[in-house]
């Protein structure tokens, strides 16, 4: 019996907007994203990605259509079913970095404990987490005190802390250096192939595709092409 896909998707559409300032985001997209998949996603700004994205996190819902991730109905489960499918199971990594100024390393890693009942050995799961990105020694530090690179490593370890199944990644090398860039997609690469978590990218950077299985091309809101080519593809523009 074929495995179940992680993500599932049938005749998305999202708008956003009302009357003559409605603007459709999302024209009738589906997609299926298999168990321990690398997959990057692109296209140009407008093209709907970080829509499908959040919708794909349960950060936003579609208008219509159907989103299973990781076995649950996203569109029929209610906020707090959501919010657990989120903290227990996904973790989310943006080109911002979103960390908290007066945080440390280490209390920005474990904000998932927070709003999550599983408040065992905090502390040493959020260490462990800032040993796999590689900043054991970084965990009294402050985001000041840190490089870009550091601070997305940072990022990407609070997205481990809870473990997760699937790993959604918003332009994750946008704001760092080509050699940085190049450092973290190597950590995405390794944590699909050994730990196999499965990660969808949302990017405009064509050294992705050297990590990624799959690359699915988007423009106005559809999928036009799914393929290892289609980071060439005709509307695969900066984002």
């Amino acid at each position: 019996m074929a495995q179940a896909p992680v993500v599932r998707l049938r005749d998305v559409t999202k708008s956003y907007g009302a009357g003559t300032a409605r603007t459709q985001v999302l024209r009738g997209v589906s997609l299926d994203i298999a168990k321990g998949e690398l997959v990057a996603l692109v296209g140009q700004s407008g093209s709907g990605k970080s829509t499908l994205l959040n919708i794909i996190g349960g950060l936003d819902q579609p208008d219509a259509g159907e989103v299973e991730v990781l076995g649950t109905d996203t569109v029929a489960a209610g906020d707090a079913k959501r919010a657990r499918l989120r903290n227990r199971s996904i973790g989310f990594i943006f080109q911002a970095f979103n960390l908290l100024e007066h945080l440390t390393c280490l209390g920005n890693v474990v904000i998932p404990a927070a709003f999550s009942h599983d408040a065992k050995d905090v502390e040493q799961r959020g260490r462990e987490a800032l040993r796999r990105v590689g900043l054991s020694d970084f965990a009294g530090r402050y985001p000041g005190e840190l490089s870009g690179g550091q601070k997305q490593r940072v990022a990407i370890a609070r997205a481990l802390f809870g473990s997760p199944a699937l790993l959604l990644c918003d332009e994750p090398t946008g704001n760092l250096d080509s050699e940085t860039g190049k450092e973290v997609i190597d950590f995405f690469r390794e944590l699909n192939q050994k730990d196999k978590v499965t990660l969808l990218i949302v990017t405009h950077e064509r050294r992705v595709s050297s990590v990624a299985q799959r690359v699915i091309a988007m423009r106005d809101g559809m999928i036009v092409e799914t393929s290892d080519e289609a980071l060439g593809a005709e509307g695969a523009g900066p984002a």
